[in-house]
């Protein structure tokens, strides 16, 4: 009787304007090959954060996705272009983030 755990990213998603990118992680419990349990994390991803300082000025940061799976930051790169991330720092100004 053999039990293993498989983590696998069986779902990545864009969404919206700004390219978010949605990441759906399974972890797969299995016994003798056979399925016995699924359970799901997400998570989810912008290209850029920003805050306003005190001085009224801002300042943005691209997201970092040296942590993510090869093909998350494959996507990112892809997605993330230059005009994509101006874009969102405009929004997130205009919000006051």
């Amino acid at each position: 009787m053999s039990i293993t755990k498989e983590t696998v990213e069986d779902k990545i998603e864009i969404v919206g304007d700004y390219k978010t990118i949605q990441v759906r992680t399974a972890t797969v419990i299995k016994e003798d090959g056979v399925e016995l349990s699924r359970s799901f994390h997400r998570h989810s991803l912008e290209c850029v954060s920003s805050v306003k300082n005190d001085d009224d000025s801002w300042t943005h940061t691209d997201t970092d996705v040296s942590g993510e799976s090869a093909e998350v930051q494959s996507i990112a790169t892809a997605v993330w272009t230059t005009d994509i991330k101006n874009v969102k720092k405009t929004a997130n100004e205009n919000a006051g983030i």
